[in-house]
């Protein structure tokens, strides 16, 4: 009769209780190492700084462009309404109509501060003087507005978006004239206290201040205008560069972020207002 041989085990039963806790204390460390990079990864991704547009105005006859960065996380809408006409094309040959002391403004479709844009110079796929092609404005994004975290003060190098007051006709037109902005901006080449909360500031210039300030000293036309009863000449100053001064091009880099389409808003029509307001004797009614 042949005896059963036992098999020894090659590890003894002390070995295999070591062993097993040996696994189980690397099992333990690679969980702790895995959760520890999701947590490295979710407070990298929490903490990462997304970089801001960055729009280069390239100005006819300066060797240095304006480069801006844009603040989307003040003004989301302003920026994204500047990025789409900027990278359209927009704004190439148009001209900066106004120069003072504390800014230069531009970006207007007529060269003379009263132009709109339409909804093809922000939308390509509206065809241009359709129907659909309309004039657009946009929301103020700016404290007196109710946006009120767009703390951004108007400090040398801020770039603001333009807009229109018509409170000088109406004090009820405080909501038209907040939502009047459409394609013109200004650069500030000075601190003004007086548009901080009344504008919507929207980014800062990061080089190039030295092209601002020499178009900020251009001189500036003097119109002449006769009586013909008398044939006096009366001379006055303007705030229009005497010679044209061009935007060649404005670009953006979005560093590959895409912006939505803005919000847009009709624009407000004056004359038709005035007209409506002041036809039949009703002016005594309103308040200037």
């Amino acid at each position: 009769m042949v005896k059963s041989i036992e098999i020894k085990r090659l590890i003894p039963k002390k070995g295999m209780i070591k062993l097993k806790k040996a696994i189980l204390i690397i099992a333990i460390i690679l969980v702790i190492i895995l959760i520890g990079g999701v947590c490295v990864s979710i407070i990298l991704n929490a903490t990462q700084k997304i970089d801001n547009p960055i729009a280069t105005i390239k100005m006819k006859g300066y060797d240095e462009s304006i480069v801006v960065e844009l603040y989307p996380e003040y003004a989301e809408n302003t920026v994204a309404n500047f990025i789409m006409l900027a990278n359209n094309g927009f704004y190439n040959e148009l001209k900066i109509h106004r120069v003072e002391d504390t800014l230069i403004q531009g970006g207007d479709s007529s060269g003379d501060g009263t132009g709109s844009p339409r909804l093809s110079d922000l939308d390509k796929s509206i065809e241009k003087d359709s129907d659909a092609d309309e004039l657009y404005a946009i929301p103020g994004e700016f404290q007196k507005n109710g946006y009120e975290n767009n703390t951004l003060k108007f400090e040398r190098g801020v770039i603001g978006m333009a807009r229109g007051d018509y409170t000088s006709y109406s004090s009820s037109l405080k909501k038209e004239s907040y939502n009047s902005a459409g394609s013109q901006f200004f650069i500030m080449t000075e601190s003004l206290a007086s548009l901080n909360g009344n504008y919507a500031a929207f980014g800062k210039v990061i080089s190039g201040m030295e092209t601002v300030d020499s178009i900020s000293k251009v001189e500036t036309a003097v119109d002449e205008n006769k009586n013909e009863e008398t044939g006096e000449v009366t001379k006055t100053e303007t705030t229009r560069p005497a010679t044209d001064v061009i935007i060649e091009s404005i670009t953006i880099d979005t560093h590959g972020v895409e912006y939505k389409k803005p919000k847009t808003n009709e624009v407000f029509d004056l004359y038709s207002w005035y007209m409506k307001t002041y036809s039949n004797g009703s002016s005594t009614t309103h308040t200037h």
